[in-house]
């Protein structure tokens, strides 16, 4: 679909102008251009224009989460029926962990993750990953900052249609592997709920829930409803569910993310009792130690080794805390 803008406005004044010599400087590939003007002179709207004209997935970066969010509303209003997506960062509030060796503290990391931002941030990238070329995103500098692997990303991506046969215990696994997670209890984004032959998904990306009724190994029908309340808003013959989180990945890149994890912590605290600091040693090992525990019970990577020998035949898994 090409890009489009609707408005009762149409481009006067220097507009024109401006918008003819702005295309042609991007299509002679220009590396820099510049659009001048005061506030309220139209320059979005000149630069929607140039948008449509060019007809390219264009990214809008903003040096502020105030302004991107001012670009974004007014860009979706420009361009209803094309993909305007909104990333920043969705921390409301973040302290990184810390340790203090001097007085053995250690300061847990803390963090508060906006989870509208994040559904947005999702949204994006879900676009983005759907092959259309009529996307703008508008971002703040955090869209330079790593957001996963597309590769795994797409080995996540979970394609299911009315008549497939598919088990449904296998269709559960699949959405664990895309890191939603079984609630019965509260139903919010990256959740799913499982009552007999129907599962319940509420897609990380949407504001819209999916439900999948299945007849005995064999997808009977595939509904989206209000999961507020509940209401049934369509049916459809065919969906895509998109991981819950930017950062999935697979199995074996998180396999053999451990090995090296493992390695390099058997180097570290060597170095670390090498110069002399054994409380800094004992510490990091504890702490990699715990974590790798933990993913090992979640099920992240169950095919990991136990790597206690390494140090004096101590158990692994021990919390720090």
């Amino acid at each position: 679909m090409d890009f489009k803008v609707v408005s009762e406005y149409q481009p006067t004044g220097d507009q024109p102008q401006a918008i003819e010599q702005l295309t042609q400087g991007l299509n002679d590939g220009a590396f820099a251009q510049t659009l001048l003007g005061v506030t309220g002179s139209g320059k979005t709207f000149t630069v929607a224009n140039v948008i449509a004209e060019v007809n390219r997935p264009t990214l809008v970066l903003s040096h502020n989460k105030t302004l991107a969010a001012q670009l974004y509303s007014e860009l979706k209003q420009f361009f209803p029926d094309n993909s305007v997506e909104y990333i920043v960062s969705y921390y409301d509030y973040y302290q990184p962990e810390a340790y203090l060796p001097t007085t053995n503290t250690y300061i847990e990391k803390d963090l508060s993750i906006n989870e509208e931002i994040e559904k947005l941030r999702l949204s994006a990238t879900s676009s983005l990953l759907s092959g259309r070329r009529d996307i703008i995103v508008v971002s703040s500098v955090s869209c330079i900052y790593g957001m996963g692997n597309p590769e795994d990303l797409y080995a996540n991506l979970i394609t299911i249609k009315v008549g497939q046969t598919l088990a449904r215990n296998a269709f559960l696994r699949k959405l664990v592997d895309a890191l939603y997670s079984r609630n019965e209890v509260e139903f919010k984004r990256g959740n799913f709920r499982v009552k007999g032959d129907t599962i319940d998904n509420f897609q990380a990306d949407a504001d819209s829930a999916t439900r999948v009724v299945f007849w005995g190994d064999e997808i009977e029908e595939i509904k989206n409803f209000n999961p507020e309340n509940g209401k049934i808003i369509n049916s459809v013959d065919q969906i895509l569910i998109y991981p819950a989180s930017l950062f999935v990945t697979t199995q074996g890149r998180m396999n053999a993310a451990v090995k090296s994890i493992q390695d390099d912590l058997v180097h570290q605290v060597e170095y670390f009792q090498e110069i002399g600091k054994p409380l800094e040693a004992k510490r990091i090992q504890e702490r990699v130690e715990y974590d790798l525990e933990m993913m090992k019970e979640l099920g992240y990577c169950p095919g990991i080794e136990n790597y206690s020998r390494y140090f004096d035949g101590r158990k692994a898994g021990s919390s720090p805390f």
